[in-house]
């Protein structure tokens, strides 16, 4: 009798752990979603490149680091070309300090529309969230050694910041050449 019970007790915790994580692995947080309604239409499909093979490597050296997952979510607008030109928006994270920054980047025809922090941790490098420091990425695009082509002004006392939204901006663009074409 005493087994059943905890049997019973297990399945049950284990049955509800599963939902929780399930439900958490296809929500989408708050902040990302408005970021999406704001620079996407309403059909646009969240879809993961997996980052394995020379995905993996190119990742690692453009970020001085292996990448922390090992997929990339995005979404597309839908288009009836489906091209690598479409608009397209990632949603990638890196450190900054010791926190991660949570980075959404909008990219068309290879180059960045827009910029934004969608979540930062860091209690030092905030400056990194306004609209002055993130426009700079606005129309850039990877030149052959993988740096963008135009440059990034810096701010005092967020380096670490700064280089986080920098690198991952190159990631998407390095990640968006990489999308099939259907």
């Amino acid at each position: 009798m005493m087994n059943k019970i905890k049997l019973s007790v297990y399945l049950l915790f284990t049955t509800l752990s599963l939902l929780s994580v399930e439900s958490q692995a296809s929500s989408v947080p708050e902040e990302v979603s408005e970021f999406i309604q704001t620079n996407l239409s309403d059909t646009a499909q969240r879809k993961f490149l997996w980052l394995t093979g020379d995905k993996k490597q190119i990742s690692s050296e453009i970020l001085s680091h292996p990448y922390y997952k090992i997929r990339a979510p995005y979404w597309q607008a839908a288009d009836e070309n489906r091209s690598r030109s479409a608009k397209t928006l990632w949603v990638l994270e890196e450190i900054g300090k010791e926190k991660l920054i949570t980075i959404g980047v909008v990219i068309e025809q290879q180059k960045i529309q827009a910029v934004r922090i969608l979540k930062f941790r860091e209690s030092r490098g905030w400056e990194v969230e306004l609209p002055s420091f993130t426009k700079q990425f606005e129309g850039s695009q990877l030149d052959d050694s993988k740096q963008l082509n135009q440059s990034v002004d810096g701010i005092s006392g967020a380096t670490l910041s700064v280089r986080a939204v920098t690198n991952i901006a190159r990631l998407a663009l390095y990640l968006q050449k990489t999308l099939p074409n259907p």
